[in-house]
């Protein structure tokens, strides 16, 4: 199992942002958690829960085992996070 990050950089306000998303919710949030991110930044009225990190955290991300993707990368985690969750 594992946590990923993607490579975009979306703006919001002085910040730019990317997204964080796991295999399970449980790697999802002690990832959060050990990077120091809010729990409030968890997206999770959307199709696949994920967190929206600023770059610096996705640094922090990266630093403590996050695997690094792009959006093609992130679309496969995405469609495996979503089939597994089918009955």
């Amino acid at each position: 199992m594992s946590v990923y990050v993607d490579d975009s950089q979306i703006p919001y306000g002085r910040m730019k942002m990317c997204h964080m998303l796991a295999d399970t919710m449980e790697e999802l949030h002690a990832m959060a958690k050990k990077i120091g991110v809010a729990r409030h930044w968890f997206q999770f009225g959307v199709s696949t829960p994920h967190y929206d990190i600023c770059l610096s955290k996705r640094k922090a991300a990266v630093a403590a085992g996050a695997i690094e993707t792009d959006r093609r990368g992130l679309v496969i985690v995405i469609r495996r996070i979503r089939a597994r969750r089918k009955p």
